[in-house]
């Protein structure tokens, strides 16, 4: 039987130090980035009102961990922090203050099965730019995502861009009716293309139109992936999408990230959720995106204001698994000093300790006993390159590199 105080339950982890200080150094280069594009941050509850998530297409339901309130409401756990922000702006901010450009790290909960190997707890960081429906909105997006990965020292990515309206108008153009087309985007978001070709195989429509469809997971590549499937597309609502990524992309190329992006024209997310443009950062060393981001011109209307809304959510959790793929990540950045001293030199110590901290430095108080050698090799094996000892004579500085 399981001694479950012995452990954490499915889906939550412990941070140890060297896990602690990689989540640390991602969340601060992340915010870095954010703080350069001029977003303020901003800090949402970590459970709320059901209804504040409930129905806005982000998370469903049933991914949601929810608990009764003792008045009766019932309540979830943050599963995601985009509706919280939506309704920040909706709520809480004047319009004459538009746009909002906000920004935030902070854990969300979802219920993802064991099997998937995803965190049930995971951290987010991410930006909303509510208010403003424009492509230089949209590239402003992509931007951020970019080099948010930058900052965090990953360079072999690549930001997958689609539009929600280029399906939208294959399913309008096919006129499958709303029962297919539901089937058909379920497969398409769960990557079933087998399933989708299933569908498309017996029903009655052009053979430009199942050729897309059946080529669908092949959407996938440079600029010249829009040219592709502009030829085996007839409705305006398709053709304009994808001239508006082309339109996207060279201002993105203008800007100099044309190597940083690609196509997937089966991309969509959450179909309800997303109005136009979907992004997906993808890199070598995880089996999933780490961003997601896209635009969401209907969200903020759940509360009241309609506002139209771009933005991205870091998955500082994927990030972690990335870098710690890569780098020497294992050891936490040291002290700077050990301090080692006898009952006489004590108040001397403490004193030079306060001093150096004052500075910017870091020191760690020996606590081994004045004893220099056990000092000096307690300060090499954890990475101190200096030990202060007082005797309440005076101090001796042990470089712990050169001593012997």
């Amino acid at each position: 039987m399981i001694n479950n105080r012995l452990h954490t339950t499915a889906g939550v982890k412990d941070y140890l130090p060297a896990e602690c200080a990689l989540k640390n150094d991602i969340e601060k280069k992340v915010r870095a980035v954010f703080d350069s594009y001029n977003y303020k941050c901003v800090i949402t509850p970590m459970f709320e009102y059901m209804e504040v998530y409930e129905g806005t297409g982000s998370v469903d339901a049933k991914r949601m961990y929810k608990f009764v309130d003792r008045d009766g409401s019932i309540l979830a756990l943050r599963p995601d922090v985009t509706p919280a922000i939506a309704r920040i702006a909706a709520t809480a901010c004047d319009k004459a203050d538009l746009p909002f450009r906000f920004s935030y790290v902070g854990n969300a909960f979802r219920y993802n099965e064991s099997y998937q190997g995803k965190l049930r707890e995971f951290t987010q960081a991410g930006i909303e730019l509510i208010g403003v429906n424009s492509i230089e909105a949209d590239a402003e997006a992509v931007s951020v995502a970019i080099n948010s990965l930058l900052a965090v020292g990953i360079d072999d990515f690549r930001i997958d861009i689609a539009d929600v309206d280029f399906l939208k108008g294959v399913l309008e153009e096919a006129e499958l009716g709303a029962e297919l087309s539901e089937e058909i985007i379920d497969s398409v978001i769960d990557k079933n293309y087998v399933g989708v070709c299933e569908i498309v195989n017996n029903l009655d429509m052009g053979e430009k139109l199942k050729q897309l469809f059946n080529d669908l997971p092949l959407l996938i590549g440079e600029i010249d992936v829009l040219d592709t499937a502009k030829s085996l597309v007839n409705n305006k609502k398709s053709i304009n999408a994808l001239e508006y990524m082309r339109r996207l992309y060279n201002l993105l190329d203008a800007c100099g990230y044309a190597r940083y992006i690609s196509f997937d024209l089966s991309v969509m997310g959450h179909f309800d959720y997303y109005t136009g443009i979907v992004f997906r950062a993808y890199t070598r060393g995880t089996g999933f995106s780490v961003i997601d981001g896209g635009r969401y011109d209907r969200l903020v209307g759940n509360y009241g204001a309609s506002y139209p809304a771009v933005g991205l959510a870091v998955k500082v959790n994927d990030i972690m698994s990335v870098l710690e793929g890569r780098n020497d990540y294992g050891v936490p950045s040291s002290a700077e000093y050990l301090t080692v001293f006898n009952e006489e030199g004590r108040t001397a110590a403490m004193k030079e300790a306060d001093r150096l901290r004052k500075e910017g430095k870091t020191v760690e108080m020996g606590l081994l006993g004045f004893d220099a050698d056990s000092s000096v090799a307690y300060a090499r094996k954890n990475g101190i390159k200096k030990v202060l000892c007082f005797d309440g004579q005076g101090i001796t500085e042990i470089n712990t590199e050169e001593a012997e």
